[in-house]
């Protein structure tokens, strides 16, 4: 089964038809039809690592400020709560805990999903990132998940690689600042090249800039490590800037999708009236 790391950006991509939600949909049409969807998203940064367990998970809106319809979707997949043993057998001796009843799906997770497998009929699992961990255990773990592609399970990374919400600037839809593209190539050359090396971005010279907090950062060291264990690099799906402080670059490995990134308009607006560092992007 192939996987992808995906620059989600702005919660309104889940409405949008651009450049980045049409690349989903390709990768979407261009896999095998999971048997499961184990996603890593940026905003479920807690102090353990965890797997969702419950057979239905509820549709999280984690965010504020956006319009009523953003607030009005529903992503009904079901959960797949034997895939949690399947998990902790993976990445053992890694202690892995079964969340039954306080999270589900957050945006990071369904506003991409609902395009890029818009029927919401393959089940889907939400794996933490622990905040208490360092890169080289985040880069570790997502390598020791690669036996479950064997098994039909997707992964599916959700964050931005350049993700800097104090310096966005909603005038600037599809431009990133120099910082920004320096960092943000920096990190293509390693994922293209040498993936298993990820976690050493962090001593590029505009990493605080561009990842003044880790959370939406460490789901690309997911791929990173399933690449490194694959023995290859990614492809790029699709990249861009948006707001001029996020990335939209993201990745696939083993994935052909053919259309992705092809025209399309840029990001979305943001809302007007509650900053992005208070609107839970």
């Amino acid at each position: 089964m192939p996987a992808a790391f995906i620059g989600h950006g702005s919660p309104m991509n889940a409405l949008e038809d651009n450049r980045y939600t049409q690349a989903w949909r390709a990768f979407g049409r261009a896999v095998p039809r999971p048997r499961a969807i184990l996603a890593v998203s940026a905003h479920w940064y807690i102090n353990a690592t965890a797997v969702t367990a419950m057979a239905r998970p509820r549709t999280i809106h984690d965010f504020y400020g956006f319009p009523r319809p953003l607030f009005e979707i529903d992503y009904p997949a079901p959960g797949l709560p034997e895939l949690v043993a399947e998990v902790a057998d993976a990445v053992h001796p890694t202690w892995v805990g079964a969340d039954l009843d306080s999270w589900g799906l957050d945006h990071g997770t369904w506003s991409v999903l609902v395009h890029a497998f818009p029927e919401a009929d393959i089940p889907v699992v939400q794996l933490s990132i622990n905040a208490d961990k360092d890169f080289d255990y985040h880069l570790k773990l997502g390598a020791a998940l690669a036996p479950l592609r064997e098994r039909g399970v997707l992964v599916v990374g959700s964050g931005n690689v350049v993700h800097n919400l104090r310096g966005m600037n909603g005038a600037l839809p599809d431009t990133g600042y120099d910082w920004a593209q320096r960092f943000d190539e920096h990190a293509k050359e390693t994922m293209l090249g040498d993936p298993a090396s990820a976690a050493a971005l962090g001593g590029h010279r505009d990493f605080e800039r561009a990842v003044p907090t880790p959370d939406h950062f460490l789901p690309l060291l997911y791929l990173a490590g399933l690449a490194g264990a694959d023995g290859g690099g990614t492809a790029v799906l699709v990249d861009g800037y948006a707001y001029g402080s996020l990335s939209m670059t993201a990745y696939t490995l083993d994935a052909a999708c053919p259309g992705a990134g092809d025209g399309g308009t840029p990001a979305p607006p943001l809302p007007g009236d509650v900053p992005p560092d208070a609107s839970n992007i």
